[in-house]
């Protein structure tokens, strides 16, 4: 069964510049359900259903976003990658897959909020992320130290194992 629900957004992608400011600060980078999050770029206004589930992918592709007064994906981006960061499910990790990453939102608020250091892939304007649970190691980092990411590819090209 498929469901819908129909979403208000509140910020414009004129707003980007300061909801990026914002976003990086404690009041966002705490791991917490975003239902009920302190953060200005958390959607709080979703059913309760969406926020209880255990996602295994999230796909942001709304809203529109292309102009300057349009709604912008700014919140949905964070949104998304605090909902995999509040997993349950410790050893379960959530794909999450921005569209559109040749706009200048996308594409910034998915490394910042998503983490360059959890990117998967890039396939023309759709970027793969994969964020693990944060519940289980609350003193985990919001974004993996990029090193890290950088020296599991090199340690693959040499034929070692990670």
């Amino acid at each position: 069964m498929l469901e819908s629900y129909h979403v208000t957004y509140d910020s414009k992608v004129n707003q980007a510049s300061d909801l990026m400011q914002v976003g990086k600060g404690p009041e966002c980078t705490a791991i917490s359900d975003p239902q009920y999050s302190m953060c200005q770029l958390a959607l709080k206004g979703l059913p309760s259903e969406v926020y209880d589930i255990e996602w295994d992918l999230i796909m942001v592709d709304a809203p529109t976003g292309y102009y300057e007064e349009a709604p912008g994906r700014m919140s949905a981006i964070y949104t998304a990658g605090m909902m995999a960061r509040n997993r349950r499910e410790g050893g379960e990790k959530t794909h999450v897959f921005v569209h559109d990453v040749n706009r200048e939102v996308e594409d910034k608020f998915s490394r910042e909020f998503l983490c360059e250091g959890y990117m998967k892939k890039q396939e023309g304007r759709l970027r793969h992320f994969v964020i693990p649970s944060h519940r289980d190691d609350l003193n985990k980092p919001f974004c993996p130290l990029l090193g890290t990411k950088v020296d599991s590819c090199v340690l693959q090209v040499l034929g070692k194992d990670s």
